[in-house]
Formats: C-alpha cells, structure tokens, sequence
C-alpha cells in the first residue's frame, strides 16, 4: 500500500529533481533514498549492496586513507 505524502522543496531543488529523475519517477526515486534510513533490514540491503560495488568501495578507502594522512600530518605540525 502506498500512502501520499506532501514535501515542500526549493524551487531549484525541485526543477533540478524533474530534470534528472524525470516527472512520474520522483516518488520511486525519493522512496529509495529514504528506505535505508528508516528501515532497518532496506538499511542492511543497501550496505550489502554499496559494499559489493568496488569502485565505491575504492574511492571510500582512498578517502579514509587520505584523511588519516591529514590527520596525522596535522598532529605533527
């Protein structure tokens, strides 16, 4: 079942969402950005599904590892 939910957007957010996700398909779109933070077991679905993706998963541990660099080179300083 499906139940009908009002947001209230910037006019630039929401002339930019119907032109990258397309009228008809915003409802699906926010729907899948939302489910892993509410729903516990969507939330383990899309870990799973973000840890399989290895370019991702790539970039994640360049960004971590680049942190930590920053973070030592800012302790020695």
């Amino acid at each position: 079942m499906h139940r009908k939910l009002t947001i209230t957007l910037d006019e630039a957010v929401y002339e930019a969402l119907h032109r990258k996700v397309g009228r008809g398909r915003i409802s699906q779109f926010v729907e899948e950005l939302v489910r892993p933070h509410v729903l516990p077991e969507a939330m383990d679905a899309a870990y799973r599904e973000m840890a399989a993706d290895a370019a991702r998963e790539r970039e994640a541990l360049e960004w971590s590892e680049a942190t930590g660099r920053d973070a030592a080179h800012d302790e020695a300083g």
